[in-house]
């Protein structure tokens, strides 16, 4: 049996965590303007006019040209935390259930099934979590920073909600959110199983040059990681985006009368706008989230296998030590 691969924490589940704290900060401050814009979208009952990159661009103009370039950046505290603690707190859940379906054996080979099961589960526990945070930054989305009551920043939003409507107020859209946990979980399904070829691929490869497989190798290429994220989101987006506009319509606070319950909403969306309604936005967070993702997936995979070769080093130097000091 093959050791398990070297982690640089106490355990493999913090290395990939802290992976995805930096992967999320990474994402937000490169994609911040357009996830705002996503979320305009998506609250929004009129489509934009013009083709989707011509109304990108005349948005974001419109909210530099009347907010300046803190309104292309307002909300991203929130944002910022929301993705950093949503992606390191997924990735601990995950590779934690992970590691218990196999028992620590790094030879087993997990079925589809299995990778849905955690997935599932990891994006489940993390909605939960933190729900309260998409909540404060959808509503700081949909509102400029000079209007009355308008949330300061993260803390200002969450006891603003708190007063206002209790802790209901910060889990509202969470049963929409734990829906969404079909798109983390279709998309990881997907992205495990071509990660898992590319690997199968690499190691035939040096098996056939005689090469010696060690941690060191445990790593694709940007371009591979890039093709798969892009690949499996853009899949799991398509089956699973109307829950998305639902939610940020219902967490909106601006049009809280016109859809005060998902039945509420989806029967008003369906009968006003058609089917069409439910993929509102749409164009726009593809190209927000494909590059998104992987921006994310890249910077997740190079910091776990920074940190899975660190590790590695260190236990060389040690082994080394070892040797030598039997040797003395």
């Amino acid at each position: 049996m093959n050791k398990p691969p070297p982690s640089f924490f106490p355990i493999p589940a913090i290395d990939h965590a802290f992976a995805g704290i930096g992967a999320g900060i990474v994402a937000v401050l490169c994609m911040h303007p357009l996830d705002l814009l996503k979320v305009k979208y998506q609250v929004a009952t009129k489509s934009p006019s013009g083709g989707v990159g011509k109304a990108i661009w005349n948005s974001l103009k419109s909210i530099k040209e009347n907010e300046g370039w803190r309104g292309l950046y307002r909300g991203v505290g929130p944002n910022i935390a929301g993705n950093a603690s949503s992606w390191g707190l997924y990735f601990l859940f995950y590779n934690m259930l992970k590691a218990r379906a196999s028992n620590g054996d790094p030879n087993y080979k997990m079925s589809p099934g299995t990778y849905l099961l955690c997935s599932a589960e990891a994006s489940a526990v993390t909605a939960i979590m933190t729900n309260p945070i998409w909540v404060v930054k959808v509503r700081m989305f949909t509102t400029r920073a000079d209007s009355p009551n308008a949330y300061r920043g993260l803390w200002d939003g969450l006891s603003s909600i708190y007063k206002a409507e209790g802790l209901a107020g910060w889990w509202k859209g969470t049963s929409l959110a734990l829906f969404g946990v079909s798109n983390g979980a279709l998309q990881f399904m997907a992205y495990e199983e071509m990660k898992r070829l590319g690997f199968e691929s690499k190691k035939r490869k040096f098996a056939l040059l005689g090469r010696e497989y060690t941690p060191n190798d445990d790593k694709l290429s940007n371009t591979a990681y890039t093709l798969m994220s892009g690949a499996s989101k853009l899949v799991a987006l398509t089956l699973t985006y109307p829950y998305q506009v639902v939610r940020s319509r219902i967490q909106n606070n601006a049009t809280a009368h016109l859809y005060p319950t998902i039945p509420a909403c989806i029967k008003r969306t369906f009968s006003e706008e058609g089917l069409r309604g439910f993929y509102r936005g749409l164009g726009t967070n593809l190209v927000r989230v494909l590059p998104g993702t992987c921006v994310t997936f890249v910077v997740y995979e190079n910091i776990a296998w920074l940190l899975r070769s660190s590790a590695a080093r260190k236990d060389q130097l040690l082994r080394e030590q070892e040797i030598s000091s039997g040797l003395d």
